[in-house]
């Protein structure tokens, strides 16, 4: 639980979650995270074995980020944590909620 409740976690798992990006590339889906936070969150799923880091050989150089076979696993997880999540906001925003309360 740790984990998924680190600032911006979840959302990178997501982003990742259909394949490998570039740092720009999540940079981009998440515009307001800034670059010195995603780098610091890259870095600390990279050594908890959520993500796998790899350089390419390209000039200039450039990096991908990817699941591991770890992270893969946490993906149900947060489809249930935002599944659940919509129910809650969908009851509270309910007329219905309006009246109970």
């Amino acid at each position: 639980m740790s984990l998924l409740g680190g600032a911006w976690t979840p959302e990178i798992i997501w982003n990742l979650s259909e394949g490998a990006r570039r740092f720009s590339e999540l940079r981009r889906a998440m515009p307001k995270i800034s670059a010195k936070v995603l780098s610091a969150r890259l870095k600390d799923l990279e050594e908890r074995g959520v993500l796998v880091r790899s350089v390419l050989a390209t000039t200039p150089p450039s990096v991908d980020y990817a699941l591991t076979d770890l992270g893969e696993e946490l993906i149900p997880a947060i489809r249930a944590i935002v599944e659940v999540g919509s129910k809650l906001h969908l009851r509270m925003t309910s007329p219905a909620a309006d009246r109970a309360a």
